[in-house]
C-alpha cells in the first residue's frame, strides 16, 4: 500500500529506498523537490559540462566546474530558511555581476577554501542541511560537443542549439571533449547501492546524456540490478529535440549508451491549457508526440500518469505528483519493499 509521508529533515535516520537520480537542470531540481519527502537516502548526479551564462563565467575566470546545475539540486534538498533559498537564487541585476546568482558565488567561494569541487559541493550541503547528497558526475574539466546529421560540428553546449537552428539538420550525437573523463568513485558507488535509478527530466542532449557519456556510469548502471525510470521530457526543446516522440527520446538514450538502459518510461497525460500551449507552440515547442508501440518495441514499458502542473504560463513537472507516481512504479516493480509515495 502506498502512503503519503511527511518531508524528512536532515540527514538523519535513513528512511525509504536508496534512489539516485541523473541529469542537470531544472527538470532534476523539481524531481528532488519531490522525492526528498519520501527518502533521506538521495543521490542526484549532475552533470558538469555547462559553458554558457553564469556558470560558464565562473568556469572561465575561476577554473571551475560550472556550478549552476550542482546549485539548484543544492537549493531543492535544501532544509535551511526559505530566506536562504531566496538568497541562493537571487540574481544581481546590474554592474560587473549582472545575470549571476548569488548561489553561484557562495559555492565559487567554498570551492576557494577548500581541496576540491566535489568536497565544496558536500560542504554546501552541510550548510544548507540538504536531505540527501549532490555529486556533480566527474571533476574533470569537459565540454560537451554535438555532431549533426549533416556532418558538421560545434564545440559548447551553449552553442549547440543555436547551430542546430542555424543548420535545420538533426543532432547525430553528442561527445565530451575530452572524451575519456572518469566519473567520481562516489557516483559509481551510489549507483551500485541504489534500489531506483532515474534519469530525467531534462533537456535530452544537455541534461542527461552527459552524465551518461562519462567513464564508469553506464557500465555501473547496466550491471545494477535496480529498477530503472526515464521520466520524459512534457514539451520538446527547440534547438534540441524539435519534433521528437517518446521513442526518439528513449532511442537517443541508447544509442549513446550502446543499448537498452532502462525498463520504463514514465510520460505526462496531463493536458496543457490551451492559453498555455498556445504559447509554447509560438516558442517552437509542442508536446511531447507519444507513440507507444514503437517504445515497447524497444522493451521500455510506459507507464503515464498527470505528474505536470501549470504555473507562471509554463507547464511542467509537479514534484510531488512527479514523486508519488515514481514511488508507485518503484512500489509495484519491487514489491518486496513498499515506501511511501509523497505527499
Amino acid at each position: 500500500m502506498i502512503e503519503d509521508t511527511k518531508p524528512i529533515i536532515g540527514a538523519g535516520k535513513r528512511r525509504g529506498p536508496a534512489i539516485v537520480c541523473i541529469g542537470g537542470g531544472t527538470g532534476l531540481s523539481t524531481l528532488l523537490r519531490g522525492l526528498k519527502k519520501v527518502t533521506s537516502d538521495l543521490t542526484a548526479i549532475v552533470t558538469v559540462s555547462d559553458d554558457g551564462g553564469g556558470s560558464g563565467v565562473l568556469r572561465g575566470e575561476l577554473g571551475m566546474p560550472p556550478p549552476g546545475d550542482i546549485r539548484n539540486c543544492l537549493q531543492a534538498l535544501s532544509n535551511a530558511e526559505p530566506t536562504i533559498e531566496k538568497l541562493l537564487a537571487y540574481r544581481f541585476s546590474s554592474g560587473s555581476l549582472k545575470g549571476q546568482s548569488f548561489g553561484n558565488l557562495f559555492l565559487a567561494a567554498i570551492y576557494g577554501i577548500t581541496e576540491s569541487f566535489d568536497k565544496a559541493v558536500t560542504k554546501m550541503g552541510e550548510v544548507l542541511s540538504i536531505t540527501g547528497r549532490v555529486l556533480p558526475v566527474t571533476t574533470e574539466d569537459v565540454y560537451l560537443w554535438a555532431e549533426f546529421e549533416d556532418g558538421s560540428m560545434v564545440v559548447g553546449e551553449s552553442k549547440i542549439a543555436a547551430a542546430k537552428a542555424r543548420k535545420r539538420s538533426r543532432i547525430g550525437r553528442v561527445q565530451l571533449a575530452p572524451g575519456y573523463a572518469d566519473a567520481l568513485p562516489e557516483c559509481v558507488e551510489a549507483i551500485e547501492k541504489a534500489e531506483l535509478i532515474v534519469f530525467g527530466p531534462g533537456s535530452l542532449y544537455t541534461s542527461v546524456i552527459p552524465n551518461l557519456l562519462v567513464n564508469g556510469i553506464v557500465g555501473a548502471i547496466k550491471n545494477s540490478d535496480a529498477v530503472k525510470l526515464y521520466i520524459c521530457n512534457i514539451m520538446t526543446e527547440p534547438g534540441e529535440t524539435d519534433g521528437y516522440c517518446v521513442s526518439e527520446h528513449v532511442g537517443e538514450l541508447f544509442k549513446h549508451t550502446g543499448g537498452k538502459l532502462f525498463d520504463y518510461c514514465l510520460v505526462n497525460n496531463e493536458t496543457a491549457p490551451p492559453e498555455v500551449l498556445r504559447k509554447y507552440l509560438k516558442s517552437g515547442a509542442e508536446p511531447v508526440r507519444e507513440d507507444d508501440a514503437a517504445v515497447n518495441g524497444m522493451g521500455v514499458e510506459i507507464r503515464r500518469a498527470p505528474v505536470a502542473a501549470g504555473l507562471n504560463d509554463l507547464f511542467r513537472h509537479d514534484p510531488d505528483k512527479l514523486a508519488r507516481e515514481v514511488m508507485r512504479i518503484f512500489n509495484e516493480k519491487a514489491p518486496t519493499k513498499t515506501y511511501g509515495a509523497g505527499s
